[in-house]
C-alpha cells in the first residue's frame, strides 16, 4: 500500500493534481506547431488513448493559435510549455490555456514575473516550474561544481521564490534528468524541501524499449514511496506510447484500476504458443477497466499454483489448457478456446 506523500492541491482545468487525487498521465505534442490540423488530430487521438493532461510547445506567437483549436476538440486540460518570452505566456491565457509550464527566472525582470504571476491568478492557472539538469543556471552549476540533486533542488527553489514574492502558490515542480539515479535524489530532495506538487519524469530517455525501463525505474520508485502527483513518461516515440507506459507504471503499482497481467517467461516444458497468447490476451483487454490480475502461464502443472494470486488465469498443455480462478481449476479448454473462455469469465466479474 503506497502512502502518498501530503502536498498541496492545485487545479488544472478541470483535473486536480496534489495531495489525494488521482495521479494523472501527462504527455506532449510532437507534431509541428506549424501543423495546426496534425496537432488538433494527435490531441485527440492522445486523449482517446488515455492522456488525462496535454502540452504542446508554443515557440513562437503563431502557434498561440494552437489553443483554441486544440480546446475546441478536447475535454481535458492543455498545458503552454514556453520558454523565456513572458508575452507568450500572456497571450497563452488570454487564449485559454489551462496550465503554463516556464521558468520565472528566464522571462526577464521582475516586472515580467509580476505580470504572468498577476495574470495567472486572475485566470485561476497553475505554473509548472520545469528544472532540467541540462539548463541549469550557471551560477548554480557553479556553487554546486554540476548538475547534482542539490542544483537541480536550489534551482526550483529560486523560481519558486519569484513567484511567492508576488503571493502566487498555485505551482506544480519537475527536476528531470536524463540520469534515472540523479533524477530520484533531486525528487528525494525537493520532496523534503516544499509541499508543492511534484511532476514527475526523467527526460530524454531515449527509445520506446530503454526509455520504458529508464521511466519505469525513476517514475515508478519515487511512487513506490509515495513521492509524485502527475506523471510524464518521455520517448523517443509516438506520444500514444507515453501514456500506455504511463498507465501500465500506475497499475502495476495498484495506483489506477485496470487489468494487472501475470505471464510465465516459457521454458522447455511450454507445449503451447504462450507469447502469441499472451499478446492476444493483452490486446484484447487493454481497455478493460476491471481492477483484476490476469495471468497467462505455459504449464498445466505448476501454472494455477504460480499464479494463484491472480483473479483468473489460463494454463497451456499440449494443444489444450485449464481455466483457472485464484489457483482453483474451473475447467479444461482445447488451445483454441482459451482466449474466448478467459473473456467470457472476465465479463463474468
Amino acid at each position: 500500500m503506497v502512502t502518498r506523500r501530503k502536498s498541496r492541491m492545485v487545479r488544472v482545468g478541470g483535473i486536480f493534481v496534489g495531495d489525494d487525487a488521482p495521479i494523472t498521465v501527462q504527455s506532449m505534442l510532437n507534431v509541428p506547431s506549424t501543423d495546426i490540423p496534425g496537432s488538433v488530430a494527435q490531441a485527440v487521438a492522445l486523449e482517446q488513448a488515455g492522456c488525462q493532461i496535454l502540452r504542446a510547445a508554443i515557440p513562437d506567437k503563431a502557434a498561440v493559435a494552437l489553443i483554441p483549436a486544440i480546446k475546441e476538440r478536447i475535454s481535458i486540460p492543455l498545458v503552454a510549455d514556453i520558454h523565456f518570452d513572458y508575452q507568450l505566456a500572456l497571450e497563452s491565457l488570454a487564449a485559454g490555456i489551462d496550465k503554463i509550464r516556464i521558468n520565472p527566472g528566464n522571462i526577464g525582470d521582475e516586472s515580467r514575473v509580476k505580470a504572468v504571476a498577476h495574470a495567472c491568478q486572475q485566470k485561476g492557472v497553475p505554473i509548472r516550474i520545469g528544472v532540467n539538469s541540462g539548463s541549469l543556471e550557471k551560477q548554480i552549476l557553479g556553487k554546486y561544481g554540476g548538475p547534482t540533486p542539490e542544483a537541480l533542488c536550489a534551482s526550483a527553489l529560486y523560481h519558486v521564490s519569484l513567484l511567492e514574492k508576488y503571493d502566487f502558490e498555485d505551482i506544480v515542480i519537475s527536476l528531470k534528468s536524463s540520469s534515472v539515479d540523479l533524477t530520484i535524489r533531486a525528487y528525494e530532495l525537493i520532496a523534503e524541501k516544499c509541499d508543492y506538487p511534484l511532476h514527475l519524469g526523467v527526460t530524454e530517455t531515449g527509445s520506446l524499449r530503454m526509455g520504458s525501463v529508464k521511466s519505469a525505474i525513476g517514475i515508478g520508485s519515487l511512487l513506490q514511496r509515495g513521492i509524485g502527483d502527475t506523471i510524464r513518461v518521455s520517448l523517443t516515440a509516438d506520444p500514444i506510447e507515453e501514456v500506455q507506459v504511463g498507465q501500465d507504471i500506475l497499475k502495476a503499482l495498484g495506483l489506477k484500476k485496470g487489468v494487472r497481467f501475470i505471464s510465465c517467461p516459457t521454458c522447455g516444458r511450454t507445449r503451447i504458443d504462450l507469447i502469441a497468447l499472451e499478446q492476444r490476451v493483452e490486446e484484447a483487454l487493454k481497455d478493460c477497466d476491471k481492477d483484476i490480475t490476469v495471468a497467462v502461464m505455459g504449464c498445466i502443472v505448476n501454472g494455477p499454483g504460480e499464479a494463484r494470486e491472480a483473479d483468473l488465469g489460463v494454463a497451456g498443455g499440449r494443444g489444450e489448457g485449464l481455466l483457472f480462478r485464484k489457483g482453483q481449476i474451473l475447467r479444461k479448454v482445447s488451445e483454441d478456446k482459451l482466449l474466448p473462455a478467459l473473456l467470457e469469465e472476465v465479463a463474468r466479474l
